[in-house]
């Protein structure tokens, strides 16, 4: 039969079929293999003794958190508390990008900022939208609602932002654990046990935990990933937008045309992993 790994608990696979969930183990030749099943993996399995036979041709994978076959991820990205860190959504979008999942960025605790301070934020949340992002805030859950239809979607994003607290105003079925932002470390408790897929508003949800680190260094073609760069003719066919002379690209950030944080992390990005 054919199903759909939807959690993972110790050794046992929870796979979805036709509305039943069947509890697997998995086949021993996967770990002389080296292949791990992964919630999202739609697989072969034998129902009559519950073994996962095959796990088929996968669409994507993430590494962190561990999850296969995503259509979307909602980046979940908090104004304040934690502050909000352009170097980290940056490293979400790339990495997203070049595993074909759409970003979407949702931005949370918009409520701790006074006018000012959020004066000074419209300029990035513009910016992240002009440039082709779908940009959200955690406040407008119908319009998040109606973006899940009919997609496999993975909720990311800095460790503290609230995206356990967004996932249960989202579903009363759900109800993740949640945690304040521990003060001493300025950052969030990772609260978030198990990844698990569950069905809600017509489509499939992931809900992972939030993590701050992320590794790009098996990411190639960096500048590719910075969507931006390709509406600008560069006049250097291998320009790498650094140091090179009469680049568009730095011309474009010196005009006011790319966000200089995201040029700057682009920089940040190639120098340390290339």
């Amino acid at each position: 039969m054919r199903g759909q790994i939807v959690k993972i608990l110790s050794n046992d696979y929870f796979v979805l079929c036709d509305n039943d969930v069947f509890i697997c183990k998995s086949r021993g030749r996967f770990r002389k293999d080296n292949i791990t099943p992964l919630v999202g993996d739609y697989v072969l399995f034998d129902n009559k003794y519950n073994y996962i036979l095959e796990i088929l041709p996968r669409k994507n994978s993430l590494v962190r958190p561990a999850v296969a076959n995503i259509d979307q991820s909602f980046v979940v990205t908090s104004f304040a508390d934690p502050e909000f860190s352009s170097d980290l959504l940056d490293k979400f979008l790339v990495i997203l990008e070049a595993n074909n999942i759409e970003p979407i960025i949702c931005f949370t605790k918009k409520d701790l900022l006074d006018r000012k301070s959020y004066k000074g934020y419209k300029k990035i949340v513009k910016y992240y939208n002009k440039i082709g992002y779908k940009v959200i805030f955690n406040d407008e859950l119908r319009k998040i609602k109606k973006l899940f239809k009919n997609k496999t979607t993975v909720f990311t994003g800095q460790t503290g932002s609230g995206k356990s607290t967004l996932m249960n105003k989202l579903d009363k079925r759900l109800n993740f654990e949640t945690n304040e932002t521990s003060k001493a470390l300025g950052r969030g408790k990772h609260t978030t046990r198990h990844i698990e897929l569950v069905e809600v508003s017509g489509g499939k949800i992931l809900d992972t935990p939030g993590f701050s680190s992320i590794d790009l260094s098996n990411v190639s073609n960096i500048k590719d990933l910075f969507i931006e760069f390709g509406k600008y003719s560069c006049p250097f066919k291998d320009c790498n937008h650094i140091n090179e002379k009469d680049c568009e690209i730095i011309k474009q950030v010196e005009m006011g045309n790319i966000l200089k944080s995201r040029y700057d992390n682009y920089k940040k990005f190639v120098e340390k992993f290339r």
